[in-house]
């Protein structure tokens, strides 16, 4: 996690500085007035990567350090299982097709279509989240 983090606040301050210089150059180049699309867009790309590399940070802290963390590590090190990977699911087609009605409705500003859409992705993100913590799946596993 010490890679993640460095690499994320590394961007991050790369977008802060683009931002201020994007903001100087638009203002000196347009006499006075700030193009703030392309800033705000720009501030809020890097408050993304700040907030991502300070997850990365906040985690990389509690946990050991692994094989790609230590530069006296041995390909070695890394075998082994890495995690639960699902052979097999539905919900992230649910989920795409909740985020593409919502953005539909987005797009053509309908809001019935957007609240619609907004709340199907809320019932497929819980279902993709709790899928192994219901039904016969999880008295299958315990």
């Amino acid at each position: 996690m010490k890679t993640e983090w460095r690499i994320f606040l590394i961007i991050a301050g790369f977008l802060l500085f683009a931002t201020v210089l994007y903001g100087g150059w638009t203002a000196a180049d347009s006499g006075g007035q700030v193009e703030w699309i392309g800033t705000v867009a720009l501030l809020l790309s890097f408050l993304l990567c700040t907030m991502c590399g300070g997850f990365f940070w906040f985690v990389s802290r509690r946990i050991d350090l692994r094989p790609e963390d230590r530069p006296d590590a041995e390909i070695a090190d890394g075998a082994g299982e890495i995690g639960f990977f699902s052979p097999g699911s539905y919900w992230p087609f649910g989920l795409a097709l909740a985020a593409a009605t919502a953005g539909m409705g987005l797009v053509f500003w309908q809001l019935w279509l957007l609240g619609l859409g907004m709340l199907l992705v809320i019932l497929a993100a819980c279902g993709l989240l709790f899928e192994y913590y219901t039904g016969t799946r999880r008295t299958a596993e315990h």
